[in-house]
């Protein structure tokens, strides 16, 4: 199967105005999007509106812009021979295969920070992810290793929809809500996704509150019920709706919370009576999965194990067989003894690279339209070459640093998600 960027620039290029993609912008390469207004880019968070504070790349020379696919990867594996130990480079599931060839580990936000920490020799972690894994990546690392992110534009829009400013004042309204109740359990316990910023985790930390994972997000909400009477779940409401739902907790008892209204757009009388408040926000690759897309799945192959990422819409994750984290996904199809048929309902670039491996089973994403991660995809291999080469010449570029403050606080809630083993 071609890379997901090859079949974009074979589509785009056909008759078909769409050919079966997003947006035909997406067979453009990045850069072209790194000037002017903030914006995530072609692909599944184009629609989503960029923050004022959202990173821009800016330009990188002509000669990576211009450069042949094939000349990047030998300049990328002549500067990583250079380079030598001194760099690891790590590459998350979903980015486009022009990059991972050339990642050292290849794996979820979290296991790829835990695993630059295997790197001890290592003096550069180039993370090809997005911001807030780099920033994770930062605080976990030791104070004499540098991390680099090769396009500062690869941000997260999920990440973009709950700002410490919004969670701060919602925390605020809640504590003054909740300020007459007593007893052993703390009123409200904050959980953060991974997939926010380093400001956030620094929050729930100071906080009493803790970060959690895909993989782990049922451990840590009973580790939050256990200290608190409700949780305040943040940023991707998807993920903390089905794994509250899966523990027995009641819809009407999981408000959304709505940051531009007074107390989130609900009554005090909901928000006393919940036990899970869910922040508006949102993944927009998991956003675009369909009950109607698994219903066509089953049409073709009916007897297709239909599994899907629990950020998800909820009535998306009750009609498929299984829900799990990208590394559940993975450990799923790795387990299937006889040939079996696989709809996934994840980032196109991992389900691609899952088939790839796997030729004995039959294996396609849900979502039959190619719209790879927006900011994904804005980490090219043009990048790459430049921040390793720029480092060949003993200068770091798009190096991502936490202030020491913030990287204090949010060990805190990230060492309680240690602990709070699935």
């Amino acid at each position: 199967m071609s890379s997901v960027n090859v079949t974009i620039q074979s589509r785009v290029s056909a008759t078909d105005a769409t050919g079966g993609t997003c947006t035909p912008d997406l067979a453009r390469s990045p850069w072209n999007f790194d000037v002017g207004s903030p914006a995530y880019g072609p692909g599944s968070s184009m629609d989503d509106v960029a923050p004022a504070t959202t990173p821009r790349q800016g330009s990188i020379p002509a000669e990576y812009r211009e450069a042949s696919d094939a000349e990047l990867a030998e300049r990328i594996r002549a500067a990583k021979s250079t380079l030598g130990d001194d760099v690891v480079i790590l590459g998350h599931f979903y980015q486009r295969d022009e990059v991972v060839e050339h990642a050292d580990f290849v794996g979820d936000s979290f296991q790829l920070a835990n695993a630059a920490l295997t790197r001890q020799d290592a003096r550069h972690i180039v993370f090809c992810g997005v911001h807030f894994m780099a920033e994770t990546a930062d605080i976990l690392s030791r104070d004499d290793q540098s991390v680099i992110l090769p396009n500062l534009a690869a941000g997260c829009s999920m990440a973009d929809m709950a700002d410490t400013d919004s969670v701060e004042e919602c925390w605020e309204q809640l504590m003054e809500l909740y300020a007459d109740e007593d007893g052993d359990q703390a009123p409200v316990i904050p959980v953060t996704y991974m997939n926010s910023s380093a400001a956030l985790k620094a929050f729930v930390g100071r906080h009493g509150g803790i970060v959690c994972t895909s993989s782990n997000a049922t451990t840590v909400l009973n580790w939050a019920f256990a200290r608190g009477r409700r949780v305040l779940f943040f940023p991707d409401q998807h993920l903390g709706r089905n794994t509250a739902k899966a523990l027995g907790v009641p819809l009407d008892q999981m408000p959304l919370w709505n940051p531009r209204r007074a107390l989130g757009g609900n009554e005090a009388a909901t928000l006393r009576a919940a036990r899970v408040i869910l922040w508006h926000g949102f993944c927009s690759v998991h956003k675009r999965f369909t009950v109607g897309q698994i219903d066509a799945a089953r049409q073709q192959y009916p007897n297709a194990r239909v599994i899907v990422h629990p950020e998800c819409p909820m009535e998306v994750v009750d009609a498929a067989d299984a829900a799990g984290s990208t590394d559940f996904i993975r450990k799923d199809v790795a387990a299937a003894t006889e040939p079996t048929v696989f709809a996934i309902g994840t980032e196109i670039n991992m389900v691609n690279r899952l088939a790839d491996e796997y030729p004995q089973h039959t294996i396609f994403c849900l979502d039959p339209v190619i719209c790879p991660c927006s900011t994904m995809y804005r980490i090219h291999p043009g990048y790459l070459a430049w921040v390793l080469e720029e480092l060949v010449a003993g200068r770091v570029v798009n190096q991502i640093t936490v202030d020491p403050q913030s990287t204090r606080e949010a060990k805190i809630a990230l060492r309680r998600m240690l602990d709070a083993k699935p």
